[in-house]
């Protein structure tokens, strides 16, 4: 009795390390394509990561010739175990044994990591979760392309999920990728490489005259490698040749840019416009409370650097403007230096919509009830370092910040440094006479930094301090052209922080020098401690300038509270000239209320928010959900495939057909089983190999009894061919009894028999020379059965 049929013949070792190496080449094309989305290397743990976990199961699953089911449950298996360390391991067990908390993160994150990664500006953080993505994309690319490539002839096809990978990472990348034409060139060039090594490697069939000496085909070889050569330098040259000269110069699109929710500072009043509501109304109430607070730091709550001629307040758009803000996310304000601090702020009686914060923000986050809640409103921008949330704050709402504050320069350091080249928005309707009054102001100053003291020296010291409240020296409230007019031009200079740091800013603009208002809070002189209540009486206004590798700089141009004027008339310096009169300051509204709007309005925004919404959790939940449907496709397709097979020949129009199909379905699960079974010979020699390799001297019973149906006088009747069916399916249920669960998984799912006959049955190498052996094998033992 023979023994039975052994797998495959392994591949040769230089296959291995060819496919290998170039399927790990070509996935690195998207690892490297992900750089500028998350804006440094801490993805590259959670992608290099997947890459090679996805190489060494395909690895393993084609040495061990697993079908796609057990490779489908190893990939599976791999994510959950080791998508811990190398992608979320802030929830893991000591970062590297995974949690409850990192498997509920993991097996969420296969539909929500993409969506939250759409939805984030980059760069994002792999703190954040967002590893998840290019660890599971390269994941399962790596599993397939390299499964594809060690298993199949034709390596072509392995080209097709890298290709997928590389598109997907472009998807969901940025309009400025990181080296396109570099990243296309290698791609192609590693890929035609790969396929023409793999062409010369195939063993050719053409006949070799006789007179061909071994010299003569080594000269053959070193012809075609040059020839190979040749195109490929050929073809890398045109590529980039093409691509500098195709490029095109504007950005590409990517899903970010149509799944990212638009949003409009300006539906947000601008904050200086209730400066004077504040210090009035909330002049004791305490409005919230800084914990930790640093020495000589000062809160911001707004910056404004365009001005209309009514009111200073963000500008319109653009990127690096006072508009850019973005989702909040845990690695922001990286290019920060300074002290760093963690600060945490509570909210008292402040309501709205901006965000009270400490210097250069790099996390946000949030504690209480509504943590959640705000953690997902929550704004910031990186350029002004201010924040917002689009759900407005509510008393006792409480944040921990992790921030780093720059330490101020000296003049003295500043003494040769120019201003920085900063795009400021051009300020409209400015009174024409601030133009000379600044270049007065400045006629000595001999540098940079002269020039923003003088500007603040001037209104410092030759002004007086006001707020127009009851007790105190007339003073007009707003920042409109005609109020900032009137104060440079009164005998007596008089108001606060809102209409100085309004003139030094707008005088520094008509010098050409950037500047921008800030809206903010710090602690009197004189007090001290670590907690600061910030109330109205707190409430101020300043200027920032920058400088050249400084960075903005702060300046005070509001004098002391204490520098009261002597005379109360406020009667102007000369005679001004008729003015158009200009339109009153607009109603006092809460600086962070959005506009109300009639009910009707805000249910059709709401429905419009949640129409929008709607497509991207669609999106997100497609993407996920298809990519589990990739691994479980297969399978089910497989099961249809052969159901429908065995439905055919149960189901054919002659009975002695019936009979012919009820053997096939014997060969068919043998050969699922690993038995090679070879095409064209006799029942006999089928039931000789199939006996062989299970056991079952009564496969030969069966094979007799075939030929007895199918060759008789008469076709067989119903009941003969039931008959048949039945003991098939006794033997089959007795093959499967032998091999065990496993294997009989692993045959369910198998390909063999399906591809046996076709072109791609040629996939696993010596099939037919084993097939063919089997037959020998099997002629060999029959004599001796018999004379036994």
């Amino acid at each position: 009795m023979t023994a039975p049929a052994s797998g495959p013949a392994p591949l040769p070792r230089r296959r291995w390390v060819l496919d290998l190496t170039a399927v790990a080449l070509l996935l690195l094309v998207p690892v490297i394509g992900f750089w500028p989305t998350f804006g440094g290397a801490g993805y590259l743990l959670p992608a290099l990561g997947g890459l090679a976990l996805g190489l060494a199961i395909a690895a393993i699953g084609a040495r061990l010739r697993w079908g796609v089911l057990l490779v489908a449950a190893a990939t599976l298996i791999g994510y959950f175990v080791f998508g811990t360390a190398l992608a979320v391991p802030a929830s893991g067990i000591g970062g590297v044994v995974p949690s409850l908390e990192s498997l509920q993160q993991l097996a969420a994150g296969v539909i929500t990591s993409w969506k939250q990664l759409l939805t984030t500006v980059a760069p994002v953080s792999v703190a954040d979760g967002l590893g998840l993505v290019p660890f599971l994309l390269l994941l399962v690319a790596g599993v397939l392309s390299a499964s594809l490539a060690l298993r199949l002839r034709h390596a072509a096809w392995a080209l097709l999920p890298a290709t997928a990978a590389l598109l997907a990472q472009i998807a969901l990348g940025t309009p400025a990728p990181a080296a396109p034409l570099i990243e296309g060139v290698v791609f192609a060039v590693v890929a035609i490489a790969w396929l023409a090594v793999r062409a010369a490697w195939v063993p050719t069939t053409t006949v070799v005259s006789l007179g061909e000496t071994g010299q003569a085909s080594r000269a053959g070889a070193r012809r075609r490698v040059a020839g190979g050569a040749a195109i490929l330098a050929v073809a890398a040259v045109v590529g980039i040749a093409g691509g500098a000269v195709a490029a095109p110069a504007s950005p590409r699109y990517i899903l970010r840019d149509v799944v990212i929710p638009p949003f409009d500072i300006h539906d947000y009043a601008s904050p200086l416009q209730s400066f004077r509501k504040y210090v009035r109304d909330d002049r004791t109430t305490t409005l919230f409370t800084v914990d930790d607070m640093p020495q000589n730091a000062r809160v911001r709550l707004a910056v404004m650097d365009a001005y209309n001629g009514v009111v200073y307040n963000v500008a319109d758009a653009g990127f690096g403007s006072s508009s850019a803000f973005s989702p909040a996310r845990s690695n922001m304000s990286e290019a920060a230096t300074g002290t760093r601090a963690d600060v945490r702020i509570t909210i008292g009686a402040l309501q709205g919509a901006w965000l009270p914060d400490v210097g250069a923000v790099h996390t946000i986050t949030f504690e209480g009830d509504r943590a959640d809640t705000l953690r997902r409103a929550a704004r910031y921008n990186e350029v002004t370092s201010t924040g917002l949330v689009t759900d407005p704050l509510a008393t006792g709402d409480s944040y921990l910040l992790q921030t780093t504050l720059a330490a101020q320069p000296s003049d003295k350091a500043l003494a040769k440094t120019p201003f920085a080249k900063v795009t400021i928005p051009k300020q409209r309707d400015v009174p024409q006479e601030l133009a000379t009054i600044a270049g007065k102001a400045t006629a000595d100053a001999a540098t940079p930094i002269a020039q923003a003291r003088a500007l603040e020296k001037y209104l410092a010291d030759g002004g007086y301090f006001s707020h127009g409240l009851e007790g105190e020296v007339w003073s007009l409230p707003g920042h409109g052209a005609a109020r900032i007019a009137t104060l440079l031009q009164s005998a007596q200079m008089v108001g606060d922080d809102e209409q100085y740091a309004v003139a030094m800013a707008l005088m520094a603009g008509e010098l050409g020098i950037p500047a921008r208002v800030v809206m903010g809070f710090y602690p009197g002189e004189g007090e001290t401690g670590s907690t600061f209540a910030a109330t109205g009486d707190d409430l101020h206004a300043w200027v920032e300038v920058p400088f050249e590798g400084v960075g903005w700089v702060t300046f005070d141009p509001t004098p002391p509270k204490d520098h009261i004027p002597t005379d109360q008339a406020t009667k102007p310096r000369t005679q001004p000239k008729p003015q158009v009169l200009q339109p009153p300051p607009p109603e006092q509204q809460p600086a962070d209320e959005p506009p109300t709007v009639p009910a009707d309005r805000e249910k059709d925004d709401d429905d419009s928010k949640g129409s929008g919404i709607l497509p991207v959790i669609l999106a997100a939940a497609g993407i996920g959900v298809g990519s589990l449907a990739v691994l479980a496709s297969p399978f089910v397709v497989i099961g249809a495939l052969k159901s429908s097979r065995r439905r055919r020949r149960r189901d054919a129009a002659r009975p002695a057909d019936r009979i012919t199909g009820g053997w096939d379905e014997l060969k068919d699960r043998a050969v699922d089983y690993g038995v090679e079974v070879p095409r064209g010979a006799t029942r006999a020699d089928d039931a000789a190999v199939v006996g062989g390799a299970f056991g079952q001297p009564a496969v030969a019973v069966l094979a007799r009894h075939a030929d007895a149906q199918v060759w008789g006088p008469t076709e067989p009747s119903d009941a003969e061919v039931e008959q048949f069916w039945a003991h098939i399916d006794t033997t089959v249920d007795e093959m499967g009894q032998q091999r065990g669960f496993w294997r009989r998984l692993r045959a369910r799912l198998s390909l063999r028999s399906l591809l046996a006959g076709t072109w791609a049955g040629r996939w696993l190498p010596g099939a037919r020379r084993r097939a063919r052996q089997n037959v020998k094998d099997a002629a060999a033992a029959r004599p001796q059965e018999e004379k036994a």
